[in-house]
C-alpha cells in the first residue's frame, strides 16, 4: 500500500488515534494508505517500530453505552519510521513522493515555537532543523522544488486555530531564511497546501501496568473506547472517512464543548476535592463514584455548564452524559494530581468564563461554580 502520510511524532497518542483510524480505514477497504513516522526526539520508538515492521497493539478498555469494553487491536498502518537527527535525507525523500497527500503532527504545544538556532540552517544541509515548524517548512520546500502538489497539513496539537497558527509559524520561518523571495514558494504554501484546523479527543493512558502482550510488544499502549476527531472540511480531507472523524465547517464549537464540559468538569473536580479536604479521592473514577462528590459534579455539569453553552455547541447534553461515562472508566487510573497541574491557569480558561456567562444569561449566581471559584 502506498505511503500517503508523513507523521511528525511517534508517541502513544497518535498511535492510538490517527494511526489506528487509518489502519481501520484500510481494513474497511478505503485505501487510506500507510504512514511514514518521523521521530524528532530520540530514536527508541522508531527503532522499535522498524523492528516490528510498523506493527503494534492497542488495548481498548472502558465503558461504551454502559457496557464494559476490553479488546485488543493490532495496528499495521505504519510503513516505517525515520529518525530526524540521523536520517534527514530519507525524510526529504519521503516528502517528495508523488503518493504523499498529508502531514500529521502531534508535537505538543512546545512544538509550536521557532528556534533561533535554526537561523544558520540551509537547504543544502544533510541534518534536520531543530524546531518542528522549520522541519515542516524544509519538507514542504523540498516538495515544492521537486514540482510536486501541495499537501494537507493536519496538526493534532491541542492548540486553538492550530492549522492557521502552524501556517503563520512556517511563514515566519520562511521569512527568517529569506525564502519569501523564492519565486512561487509563498503562493504554493498558501494556496496549494491546506492548513487544516482540527480538534482531537481521546484519552490514551499509555502502556498498561499489566497485560499478556507486554512481554512481546514494547509498543503496547492503552486507550478508551471513545474517540473523536473534528476536522475542518476541505477538499484535502475527503479521504478521512472514519466513524470517529467528523469533517465540519467550523471546529470552534467542538473545541468550546470539550474545554467547558470535559476539561471544565475535570478542573471542577480538583477544585471541589481541595475545598472539601477530600485527600482520600485520588482518581477521577473514584470522585464520580463518591455519593457527595458525584452528586456535586452532576449538578455542576447539568445545572450550570450545559445550560450556559448548549445553544452554541453541538449535542451538549449527549456529550455531557458521554463525559460521565468516560470518567467512570474502571480501567483508567486518571489521577486528580495530574489534572491539578497549572490549576489556576486552567480555572481561568475552563470555569471562570462559564460562571460569568451564566450570570449574564440567567441573572442569578451559579452555586457550584461559586463554591470553587474565588
Amino acid at each position: 500500500m502506498k505511503e500517503t502520510v508523513l507523521q511528525f511524532g511517534a508517541g502513544n497518542f497518535l498511535r492510538a488515534f490517527a494511526d489506528t483510524f487509518i489502519d481501520e480505514m484500510n481494513r474497511d477497504g478505503k485505501n487510506a494508505g500507510r504512514i511514514v513516522v518521523v521521530q524528532s526526539t530520540g530514536a527508541e520508538r522508531a527503532r522499535a517500530l522498524n523492528e516490528r515492521s510498523g506493527r503494534y497493539h492497542v488495548v481498548v478498555r472502558g465503558l461504551e453505552g454502559g457496557a464494559p469494553v476490553d479488546r485488543v487491536q493490532e495496528v499495521g498502518s505504519i510503513a516505517r519510521a525515520l529518525v530526524a537527527s540521523s536520517e534527514w535525507p530519507a525524510v526529504l525523500e519521503a516528502a517528495v513522493s508523488p503518493d504523499l497527500r498529508a502531514v500529521v503532527s502531534n508535537t505538543t504545544e512546545a512544538g509550536f515555537v521557532l528556534e533561533d538556532s535554526d537561523s544558520s540552517w540551509s537547504v543544502e544541509s544533510c541534518s534536520a532543523p531543530l524546531s518542528f515548524p522549520a522541519k515542516l517548512l524544509a519538507v514542504l520546500r523540498a516538495r515544492f522544488d521537486a514540482g510536486r502538489s501541495g499537501l494537507t497539513i493536519l496538526p493534532c496539537e491541542l492548540i486553538a486555530d492550530n492549522g492557521e497558527r502552524l501556517r503563520r509559524l512556517v511563514a515566519e520561518q520562511a521569512r527568517r531564511w529569506g525564502w519569501e523571495a523564492t519565486p512561487g514558494l509563498s503562493a504554493w504554501l498558501n494556496t496549494e497546501c491546506e492548513w487544516v484546523e482540527s480538534l482531537v479527543d481521546r484519552i490514551v493512558s499509555g502502556k498498561p501496568a499489566a497485560h499478556a502482550l507486554l512481554a512481546s510488544d514494547p509498543l503496547l499502549t492503552a486507550t478508551e473506547p471513545y474517540a473523536f476527531w473534528a476536522v475542518a472540511d476541505t477538499p484535502g480531507t475527503v479521504w478521512l472517512d472514519h466513524p470517529a472523524i467528523q469533517r465540519v465547517a467550523d471546529v470552534a464549537p467542538y473545541a468550546l464543548r470539550k474545554v467547558r464540559i470535559l476539561n471544565g468538569v475535570h478542573t471542577g473536580l480538583v477544585a471541589y476535592t481541595r475545598k472539601t479536604g477530600r485527600s482520600d479521592i485520588l482518581l477521577v473514577r473514584d470522585a464520580v463514584a463518591d455519593p457527595r462528590i458525584g452528586d456535586w459534579l452532576r449538578r455542576l455539569l447539568f445545572d450550570e455548564i450545559v445550560p450556559t453553552i448548549a445553544d452554541r455547541v453541538p449535542d451538549a447534553l449527549a456529550f455531557a452524559h458521554q463525559t460521565l461515562e468516560r470518567f467512570a472508566n474502571p480501567y483508567l487510573d486518571h489521577k486528580l494530581s495530574d489534572i491539578a497541574l497549572h490549576h489556576e491557569t486552567k480555572t481561568g480558561v475552563r470555569l471562570v468564563p462559564t460562571r460569568d456567562e451564566f450570570r449574564a444569561r440567567f441573572g442569578r449566581e451559579p452555586l457550584r461554580l461559586n463554591e470553587v471559584l474565588p
